[in-house]
């Protein structure tokens, strides 16, 4: 038996050495998470024997199990490389086969879908074409470098232009009159704001208030006029009024202004009215005039400058005319045990029926880590305690040999018996 047993215990060695050898080669490998040996005791079948008096015939291995811990973060220089920092798995495909890994090495190849050195597709929830993010059934990540639209001022989605500004209740009227935007003696103040026509075009919308004789209300009040490109609107007049109270608060009723109408020669939709003017906020009170906020929601059209991926997973572009749009999101897989997937090499592992079926979901979601962008997550090996069990392993064969050997010496002492 000694034979059997010394062998077994060499063997167990050897299947050790190698696990501890493919885990120092790793241990620079992005997204590795080494593995350790199990080990148990061999008993030979026996119906006759009582449990005391049974010898064991040796050790085998009985799982070798990769430790799916944490590993260090380290930054780079691609945005499009990705860490997870906590529990899950990048979801990748390949011609519609469905795998899964750590490594976060990610580029862009030439139909723009988010690859990795495999050319395995990264997938995650596709996007409205409002930049909405879509949650459905994941899809290969494909970003496009095509321009977003210009989005008029005027358009539902910009929102109304928002003015806070205020307006000096010192002010006394103008010594002149009528209102000429030329001339600065006709009004109190005056503001401007680029805003976009349904082409991008850029314009100069520029707003004037004059403060209006001593009969206005208890308060004051103020005539508001506009011009676009120094143009007066296509139906010249004040634009209307802004009433204010006692204590220099503006009245709800007069907030929102309706701005006239202007012919366009930049082939944009025309006449054409950059919409509505909110001065919700802004006040009358005895300090300079002043602007506190002007905004407006349009822009020109923009080509992309670079993508960047959020915490959540979120992958955004950013273009030229300073806007960002929603582009996907990954998703992380997570598995009910992640030591029955089946590991495939190049970092990839596969589902099986001992892994349970995938979990998918966003980032930082359940018992999903965030996703770090411009970083890569390392091997999680820790080279010291490895070497510390490559020489425990060795000195294990070394005792195995020796038993061998031993017995080995022991038949020669009975063969030589005369």
């Amino acid at each position: 038996m000694s034979f059997q047993q010394g062998l077994s215990g060499l063997d167990a060695a050897s299947s050790a050495l190698d696990v501890i050898g493919n885990n120092v080669a790793n241990s620079s490998t992005v997204g590795f998470k080494g593995a350790t040996a199990h080990f148990a005791d061999l008993y030979a079948a026996s119906l006759g024997l009582v449990g005391a008096s049974q010898i064991g015939i040796g050790v085998t291995v009985s799982a070798i199990q990769q430790q799916f811990t944490q590993g260090n973060l380290t930054t780079t220089n691609n945005p499009l490389d990705l860490a997870i920092n906590g529990g899950g798995f990048f979801r990748m495909s390949q011609g519609g086969a469905i795998g899964y890994t750590r490594n976060g090495q990610f580029h862009i190849d030439n139909q723009g879908y988010i690859i990795n050195d495999q050319t395995l597709r990264l997938t995650g929830y596709p996007v409205t074409a409002s930049g909405q993010i879509s949650p459905s059934n994941p899809v290969e990540l494909q970003l496009t470098a095509s321009q977003i639209p210009p989005r008029a001022t005027s358009d539902p989605l910009s929102g109304d232009i928002a003015a806070v500004i205020n307006l000096d209740s010192r002010d006394t009227v103008p010594a002149l009159s009528p209102f000429n935007p030329a001339n600065p003696e006709t009004y109190n103040f005056s503001t401007a704001l680029t805003v976009f026509d349904t082409l991008g075009v850029v314009h100069n919308l520029s707003t004037f208030y004059v403060l209006n004789a001593p009969s206005a209300p208890a308060g004051g009040e103020w005539t508001l006029y506009a011009t676009l490109d120094g143009a007066d609107p296509l139906t010249p007049g004040p634009v209307g009024n802004l009433a204010f109270d006692t204590s220099g608060a503006l009245n709800p009723a007069s907030a929102l202004q309706t701005l006239p109408s202007w012919t366009l020669s930049s082939g944009a939709v025309s006449p054409w009215s950059p919409g509505t003017m909110d001065f919700t906020g802004t006040t009358q009170y005895g300090s300079e005039s002043n602007v506190d906020s002007l905004t407006q929601g349009g822009f020109a059209s923009g080509s992309l400058v670079s993508v960047g991926v959020g915490i959540d997973g979120v992958v955004q572009g950013r273009y030229s005319n300073g806007q960002t749009r929603n582009m996907g999101q990954v998703v992380l897989a997570t598995f009910t045990d992640p030591n029955g997937l089946l590991n495939l090499g190049n970092n990839q592992w596969r589902s099986t029926s001992l892994s349970g079926p995938e979990l998918i979901g966003t980032p930082a979601s359940g018992s999903r880590g965030v996703v770090q962008s411009a970083a890569v997550e390392d091997s999680n090996v820790d080279l010291t305690n490895e070497l510390v069990a490559m020489i425990t392993a060795q000195r294990n064969y070394q005792a195995n040999a020796q038993t061998i050997k031993t017995q080995d010496q022991i038949m020669q002492t009975l063969v030589n018996l005369r």
